[in-house]
This record gives C-alpha cells, sequence and structure tokens, in this order.
C-alpha cells in the first residue's frame, strides 16, 4: 500500500505565521502536526512508500525536513505551483501525482495538517475489511460547522449521499481529509477530471464516487483539528495540553505567570508577562505584557503590551505601541 501526504496549501488565513513556513510545521507539543502522520504511517508495516506532496514554494522547507527527520519512507513529490492562484486543486494534484509516481496499489490519502484522535492503523484495517473506497467520519457537533465541510449521509457505515459544503446541512457528520482508495479505484481520478468535475476539494469527487462505488464511512469520536486558522491551531495546542503548559527548559522566565494551554519554546524570555493559551515561538523576548489566545513568532520583541487574539510575525518588534 502507499501513502499520500497532502501538504501543498499556502494557509493564507494564518498569515503571517505560515507566510514562509507550511502549515504542517506548526508543533503540536514536541513533535510537528505532520511529523505525527509520518510516525503513524512509518509504524505501519502495510505502507511500504510515502509521497509527501507539496509546491515548488516549500519544496526546499519539506527537504530540509524530512532529510533531519527519523523516517525512511515519505519522499518529496513536487506540484508544479508556487502561488494559491496556480494550484490544481486537491483532487487534480493528487491525479498528477498517481500519474507522475506511477502509483499502482491501494493508496491511502491523508492531510499533512490533520490532527486526528483515532489511530491510521486503525482505519487502514476498517478499509481492508471493506475492500472498497472509505472515508473518515466525524461529528463536528454544529450544524454552523458542518457548512464548511462535505456532509456524509450513512445507511449503516455505507455512504448514500455526500454534500459539500451544503449551505443547509441535516446532520453534524462531516468527511475528513483522510481516504483510503483500492488499487482498482484510481483509475476514476483521470475519469473524474476529464468528465469536467470540479478539481478542488476532495470532498467532490467523493460526492461523485459514491453513486458509482460502493463507498465506506469510518466513524470515530474523540477529537478532530482541521488546522486552517489560528483559532483551530490554538484548540489543537489546547486539546493536546489539556490545560497543562509546555515551556522549554531554555526558556527564562523572570516573574512570568504561565497559565493554562501555553507553549514557550527554546531561548524565550518572558519578563512581568502573564500568558494564557498562547504559542510562544523560539527567540522571542516579551516585557511586561498580557498575552491571550495569541501566536507570538520566532525573535518577536514584545513590550508594554496587552494582545488577545494576535498573529505577530517573525522577527516583529513592538514597543509602547510602536512596531516595526
Amino acid at each position: 500500500m502507499k501513502a499520500v501526504v497532502l501538504a501543498g496549501g499556502y494557509a493564507t488565513r494564518m498569515w503571517p505565521i505560515t507566510k514562509h513556513r507550511p502549515k504542517m510545521f506548526l508543533p503540536i507539543g514536541d513533535a510537528t502536526v505532520i511529523d505525527r502522520i509520518f510516525e503513524e504511517l512509518e509504524a505501519d508495516d502495510r505502507i511500504d512508500e510515502v509521497f509527501v506532496s507539496t509546491n515548488e514554494r516549500f519544496a526546499a522547507d519539506f527537504e530540509e525536513h524530512l532529510a533531519d527527520s527519523e523516517f525512511d519512507k515519505p519522499t518529496l513529490s513536487v506540484e508544479e505551483t508556487t502561488e494559491e492562484d496556480d494550484k490544481f486543486g486537491v483532487v487534480g494534484a493528487l491525479a498528477q501525482l498517481i500519474d507522475r509516481e506511477n502509483v499502482d496499489d491501494d493508496l491511502l490519502v491523508v492531510a499533512g495538517d490533520n490532527l486526528m484522535s483515532f489511530d491510521i492503523s486503525d482505519f487502514l484495517d476498517y478499509f481492508q475489511e471493506h475492500d472498497a473506497p472509505t472515508l473518515a467520519a466525524y461529528d463536528v457537533g454544529s450544524l454552523e460547522k458542518a457548512k464548511s465541510y462535505g456532509l456524509v449521509e450513512l445507511e449503516g457505515d455505507r455512504v448514500v449521499d455526500f454534500q459539500e459544503k451544503p449551505d443547509d446541512p441535516n446532520s453534524t457528520l462531516v468527511s475528513i481529509a483522510c481516504y483510503a482508495f483500492p488499487q482498482d479505484a484510481l483509475s476514476l481520478f483521470p475519469t473524474y477530471l476529464e468528465d469536467g468535475n470540479n478539481p478542488d476539494e476532495p470532498g467532490w469527487f467523493v460526492q461523485w464516487l459514491q453513486n458509482r462505488e460502493p463507498t465506506y464511512a469510518y466513524t470515530f469520536e474523540g477529537a478532530w483539528f482541521d488546522i486552517g486558522t489560528p483559532e483551530s491551531y490554538l484548540d489543537a495546542v489546547a486539546w493536546y495540553l489539556d490545560g497543562n503548559s509546555l515551556v522549554a527548559e531554555s526558556a527564562a522566565l523572570e516573574n512570568a505567570t504561565i497559565g493554562d494551554n501555553v507553549h514557550v519554546m527554546d531561548g524565550v524570555t518572558l519578563t512581568d508577562t502573564n500568558l494564557d493559551h498562547a504559542v510562544i515561538f523560539p527567540e522571542a523576548h516579551v516585557e511586561n505584557a498580557d498575552i491571550r489566545r495569541s501566536i507570538i513568532d520566532e525573535g518577536t520583541r514584545l513590550e508594554d503590551l496587552d494582545l488577545a487574539g494576535a498573529l505577530i510575525g517573525a522577527h516583529t518588534t513592538i514597543t509602547n505601541g510602536s512596531s516595526e
């Protein structure tokens, strides 16, 4: 079995934090989002190769990341795009990868910005039992949230209807970006695209597919985070930390109060500062500040500030209301 980890997005909703780094490299505790996926794929003997699908803009970042990692299976497969407007769409990029890498095997596809509480090995067990296209489905618990995803309707565990981003959802069970396809289903990707169908979201492909092939849903409870906004990233960090904090040993704290769900990284200096639900990247210097539900990038210097819901880009200085 092959696996594809989708890592081609530009994450513009998280700029400036993700303007110069893939969002998959954001840390959740002591590991990045994507490394948590790589770790599971590395441990599953059924998967013999992992293709990391990214774009030209971040290719060098991924090459360096994989070279420095302990994982043997991942190899880079690069889309020829450098900007958001150039993207082929997820389905288009996936079809190109299957052709480019000569994939001729069962295929697992998972988004590299997913944080999921289930084991991918359990999902693959379920897929192999059914030997049919399979998706992972999660109850988001909110009709408003369901509008942003692909809505799944089931009879038993078989998908009988699928609506991509419905305006008026009738349930809260949605498909997440984790799919498995048998080898003989891979030829359907070019068929779908040649018919002029939407190349963007994989949900459109699933909606088309379930009318042609028996398609099944692996439903799970627990937690799932689609890390595409600052809020979802902070929520994922909070879920992982579970009310605790993670402070690097090299951080220097003087009269600093660390509240719930705070991650402070290497070389950070905190003086006369209160933090709550915040992520502070390496080598930041924060003095006389109150910071809540905010992300402060590396090498930043902040003084005399009260911040809530802030995103501060790398190597920024904000002091007494002025910035540079």
